[in-house]
């Protein structure tokens, strides 16, 4: 089983936010997968279903971003899989609104939920999904940017850009990380 995991922050007050992108691209894909419901187990939202024919097990981590790790780990280990097995999808502010990333591997690059299940997990060898959430100037306070919601303006933007990034994750898990890498990993939106 592939564990796919959005992450964000729980809660009404963090739904709407930069940081919860990968939460958002979870929530699509348990629609198309028709899933209804789901349950708690270690410290994250879970629900097992199939994508793109390939079964899967969908997590929101609910830990709050900065522990996503803790939550990551147990479900690893208690699904008894491996990190190549995970498909990681995060914000990032590096990337203007909009734009998606797939890598193989990697570092944090300054997202402390991927710092927190590498320093879980002791390894960054998985694959992840970054979609840009950047639009204009970012300021000083990073928490504060990705803790805002989205402007109204951006809202159909980000929609497609979730879009894209649940179709990515299909792409990965039906035909494998480079072409998907391939097909998805372009600089501007079609």
């Amino acid at each position: 089983m592939r564990l796919v995991v959005g992450l964000g922050n729980p809660g009404e007050r963090y739904r709407r936010t930069r940081h919860n992108v990968g939460f958002m691209v979870a929530d699509v894909l348990a629609h198309r997968a028709q899933v209804t419901g789901g349950s708690v187990q270690a410290d994250a939202w879970t629900a097992e279903t199939s994508l793109a024919g390939v079964p899967v097990l969908l997590v929101k981590p609910l830990t709050f971003m900065n522990r996503s790790g803790l939550a990551v780990e147990q479900l690893m280990r208690g699904h008894q899989a491996k990190p190549s097995e995970m498909l990681v999808v995060v914000d990032d502010i590096a990337l203007s609104l909009g734009i998606l990333r797939l890598r193989e591997r990697g570092g944090h690059g300054g997202h402390n939920g991927l710092r927190s299940i590498i320093e879980s997990l002791d390894t960054d060898d998985f694959p992840r999904l970054r979609v840009g959430v950047r639009r204009g100037e970012v300021g000083e306070d990073l928490a504060d940017y990705v803790l805002a919601d989205f402007a109204d303006e951006d809202v159909l933007v980000v929609h497609e850009a979730v879009g894209r990034a649940a179709d990515a994750v299909e792409c990965v898990l039906s035909e494998g990380i480079v072409a998907a890498m391939n097909r998805f990993n372009r600089a501007e939106l079609d």
